[in-house]
């Protein structure tokens, strides 16, 4: 992951699942009631309660419980949890621009009058911000989208309208309609101050913001448009779907930048005697990404409860360009994975593990039937990150050329220091480490395709553990295979999260060796590299947040139980090639700098956007 794609990534901590409109709506009503206790005068508090939940928390009820029908009506998308949600926002932001003019009204001489043109503007800021939000979820026009996005500031204006009395200004001698539309008697006194222009302020106002709103989203959707032929609106509109409901739109987004990629899912089966799967080493050439659940973010759960056996499921040598758009791309790996295990030919014999280092990278590998192999492949104690796609397939290429046939080359990503440094440690088709790789991979594949077999023994073992994601690990907790081949014993520790702290592994290599006996050349420790750790941030990386002693004894006892668990298997590996979706070369990268570029330059372009408009604003006020 490169320090963008790091920033992009970050974005998932603000991840959440809104509450549900209800809970929304109750809450609007106690800040509202709040609100009245702390903005009208009345003989009684009960009085105050009851006409800040009429005049402040009808507005946003009605929002509530319309703005969802009307926008479905018009073919929107939103749900009651979001327009709940929105409208209770809004509420606040209309209470918060209130409370701070009734101070600067008090600590100065502007008076009453300068708080309710703070409510004007509040109103119609609330019109452009419902109508920026609607716009990116449901895609309506502009004038489609400005029908449900009015409906708080167009309530909050019939409120006015009705308590101020300003029929009292219009010749209409109807008296229906005076009664209805005008009531000043049981309003408030301060509402009395509202004459026929405020109102028509407040829909010029309304007008004028909902523009500048427009031309604001339009201006930096360009480059979208341009360099990736795709709306930031849809961006937004799926990032909103995550938050408010927990839905999948941001996948669809994913999917309309996508390219297809022919990727092959390797699978190395061990079983019993009578047929059993006892372990699984599924390896799809996918990056588990790009965040949280969103497209293959949960990759490794999702292969590994469909092994009959302990599955184990390492990092694939591949970056961010091959995440997948959509879980839904998930069932065709799982689905190539079931045909791989199928087509296993199995083999009684396997070969002693066997190390070799070219400069950075250092490989650990082991054959497993007639001609297939696993190979791990680290850089620690240096920083690495991601292996390109491209040269874990030129790697693997040339250990088959040297006398393999299947090969399942992980990618242990086991040894990284975040985003910290100039090299952020990826792994590159024409570096230096690319070359290593490779060239290890071709002496490792020889060396294996020459080694002796002899019968082949495994025990495994796993713990779920007490730690969450929130503290760098996944589901698949931490797991153990231990395999014994003519006296020699290979562990092998798969840890369900991403990446590692520096000097970990080294460390847990060492307590394997010194408390079981293992040659410090026939450990290695792996990470899946899922990113379901990555709702909280963009690294989180194992040893991060918990004790690392406390993985350090756990690793221990589980090496410990796998050792108990030896008895004789066979094994076989398998290959099958699958084509799925996925963001495609380069993408990531010109979307995290587009989305970052958004963040940056909008932040600033927005600040500049706002303080003209609050000038124009001032100036409207002090001119009408």
């Amino acid at each position: 992951m490169t320090e963008t794609q790091g920033d992009l990534a970050a974005l998932s901590r603000f991840i959440f699942r809104a509450p549900n409109w209800y809970a929304s709506l109750a809450f609007s009503l106690l800040v509202a009631a709040l609100a009245g206790v702390a903005a009208f005068t009345a003989s009684y508090p009960l009085e105050d309660v009851w006409q800040g939940v009429f005049y402040v928390g009808i507005p946003t009820v009605a929002a509530s419980l319309l703005t969802t029908p009307v926008d479905r009506w018009l073919d929107g998308q939103l749900t009651y949890n979001r327009s709940s949600l929105l409208a209770l926002c809004c509420e606040l932001l209309v209470v918060a621009l209130l409370a701070v003019a009734s101070v600067i009204a008090v600590l100065t001489r502007l008076g009453q009058n300068f708080v309710f043109d703070v409510l004007i503007a509040a109103l119609a800021l609330v019109f452009a911000l419902r109508l920026l939000i609607v716009l990116a979820v449901s895609r309506n026009s502009l004038l489609l989208a400005a029908v449900p996005a009015s409906i708080q500031t167009v309530t909050a204006g019939v409120l006015l309208f009705v308590y101020s009395g300003t029929m009292r200004y219009l010749t209409i001698d109807v008296p229906l309609l005076n009664a209805y539309l005008s009531r000043p008697q049981s309003a408030p006194s301060r509402l009395l101050l509202v004459t026929p222009d405020d109102l028509l302020l407040l829909v010029g106002m309304s007008v004028l913001y909902a523009l500048v709103a427009y031309g604001f989203i339009r201006t930096i959707d360009r480059p979208w448009r341009q360099s990736l032929g795709v709306s930031g609106l849809d961006f937004l509109r799926g990032f909103i779907g995550h938050i408010a409901e927990g839905t999948r739109e941001l996948e669809d987004f994913f999917e309309q930048i996508g390219e297809d990629a022919i990727v092959p899912v390797t699978v190395l089966s061990f079983r019993r005697p009578d047929g059993d799967e006892k372990a699984r080493f599924v390896l799809p050439m996918i990056h588990p990404g790009p965040m949280g659940e969103i497209g293959g973010g949960n990759l490794p759960q999702r292969v590994a409860e469909t092994a009959d056996g302990l599955a184990f499921p390492p990092h694939a040598t591949a970056g961010h360009d091959f995440n997948l758009v959509t879980e839904q791309e998930v069932d065709t790996l799982v689905d190539a994975a079931e045909r791989a295990a199928a087509n296993v030919e199995y083999g009684r014999d396997a070969t002693p593990s066997v190390r070799t280092t070219h400069g950075d990278a250092s490989l650990l590998g082991q054959g497993f039937g007639d001609d297939g192999a696993l190979l791990a492949a680290t850089f620690a104690p240096a920083f690495a990150d991601d292996v390109e796609y491209a040269v874990g397939l030129a790697a693997a290429a040339e250990a088959r050329r040297a006398g393999l046939n299947d090969v399942l080359l992980a990618d242990a990503h086991n040894s990284n220091n975040g985003l910290q440094g100039e090299d952020l440690g990826h792994v590159v088709p024409g570096s230096r480490r690319s070359f290593n790789l490779i060239e290890g991979a071709g002496d490792l594949g020889g060396r294996l395709a020459d080694t002796e077999r002899a019968p082949l023994s495994l025990g495994v073992a796993w713990d779920r553990t007490v730690w969450t994601p929130q503290e760098g690990i996944g589901p698949l907790g931490v797991r153990v295979a231990v395999t014994e081949v003519d006296g020699q014993r290979t562990c092998y520790v798969l840890v369900d999260g991403n990446n590692m702290e520096p000097g970990l592994r080294g460390d847990l290599v060492g307590d394997l060796v010194d408390a079981h006996g293992f040659a410090r050349d026939a450990v290695e420790i792996m990470t899946t590299d899922t990113h379901i750790v990555n709702t909280v941030k963009s690294e989180n990386q194992v040893g991060d947040v918990l004790d690392e002693a406390e993985l350090r004894d756990l690793v221990g006892d589980l090496a410990g139980d796998a050792i108990a668990d030896l008895e004789p298997v066979e094994a076989g590996v398998a290959t099958e090639h699958t084509e799925v979706t996925v963001f495609g070369n380069d993408r990531t990268e010109t979307l995290a700098s587009h989305a970052n570029a958004v963040i940056a330059l909008g932040s600033v372009l927005g600040a500049v956007v706002v303080a003209v408009t609050v000038l124009i604003s001032a100036l409207i006020f002090f001119f009408t």
